[in-house]
């Protein structure tokens, strides 16, 4: 009887530390962003599909809110491998990649659907897969959005109103060329810079998706919204290429349908809520203009096709206004 006892608590004891020698691989996931953004839910939902799919093989711990520093800085740790994941908004992309800066020429895409069909399609494929040039594993384009534009000094219906204002954008070469050319003073910076500016007043406005106006409560700060759609703007989900060549090919094959069935959702949630939060913008006292006069803005914006035609590729543009 004392033989089994001990043969019991032997057995206990191998199976205790025996699920410690399989622990769980951590995966830091990393953004931005605050938890009510939709770049938050399409953290959460990667997480949920992985740790099911890997039965918590695999456990995916979030950062939000900059913790491991802004987005630039994130590109910087995936390439080293210090931070596993995260999830970028395309624009400062360009400052290593340059070509992936097509994608935020004004006015490019005509509607979402265009914008899916072109990122999942061979175009988008193709630009994941140069990403790995620059250490990164391009998995899925989730949303930002297409962006409007917000400031605290006027009604914004053409582009002669925006002449003077200092307007906040991603440190993007494009849309600060797009933002000259519309007669704004461009002013980038980062996006956890830009919050304490909009808040002192030593920046007039910004741009973004309506989810991020929403989010982050821009209506504080900001009084006027022109729905100008000038810009569509993917966000990407991103391994580091270094650490990603640590996991086996069935948890790389589970985190790639992951991060796809993420980025769809991300997209269906933004399109779902768009608008129920800009009524909310209203209600709170935003003033909104929502035909602002765009064949205006696209005439402004022209000499930015000229000026990058021959970087990205005049055949290369004109394919993604081609997709259907």
């Amino acid at each position: 009887m004392k033989r089994l006892a001990l043969f019991a608590l032997a057995l206990a004891a191998t199976l205790t530390f025996g699920a410690g020698a399989f622990a769980a691989t951590e995966i830091k996931l990393a953004h931005v962003v605050n938890e009510k953004d939709a770049f938050h839910a399409c953290a959460l939902k990667f997480k949920e599909i992985v740790e099911e799919k890997t039965g918590g093989e695999i456990v995916v711990q979030l950062f939000p809110n900059a913790t491991l520093g802004d987005e630039r800085n994130l590109l910087e740790s995936l390439k080293m491998g210090v931070v596993e994941m995260a999830i970028i908004t395309g624009g400062p992309i360009i400052n290593f990649m340059p070509q992936f800066g097509v994608f935020d020429l004004p006015f490019l895409f005509a509607s979402p659907e265009h914008a899916y069909k072109v990122l999942d399609g061979e175009i988008g494929r193709k630009m994941l897969a140069d990403m790995e040039k620059n250490g990164w594993k391009g998995l899925a384009y989730g949303e930002r959005g297409f962006r409007n534009l917000t400031n605290s000094k006027r009604p914004v219906v053409t582009p002669a109103d925006m002449t003077g204002l200092k307007i906040r954008l991603m440190q993007n070469p494009v849309f600060v060329d797009a933002f000259k050319a519309l007669g704004a003073n461009a002013v980038p910076m980062a996006w956890t810079e830009a919050l304490t500016a909009l808040q002192q007043g030593t920046i007039d406005g910004q741009e973004n998706p309506i989810n991020v106006i929403h989010a982050f409560n821009l209506n504080e700060s900001q009084k006027y919204l022109t729905l100008t759609r000038h810009a569509y703007s993917p966000n990407v989900i991103l391994f580091s290429l270094r650490k990603w060549k640590e996991f086996t090919p069935e948890q790389q094959a589970i985190m790639e349908e992951a991060a796809q069935a993420a980025a769809e959702y991300n997209r269906d949630l933004d399109n779902a809520n768009e608008a129920a939060w800009l009524q909310e913008l209203k209600d709170r006292g935003m003033e909104v203009v929502e035909n602002p006069d765009l064949a205006a803005f696209r005439e402004a914006v022209q000499p930015v096709y000229e000026k990058y035609e021959e970087k990205f590729g005049k055949d290369l543009i004109e394919a993604i206004g081609k997709v259907q």
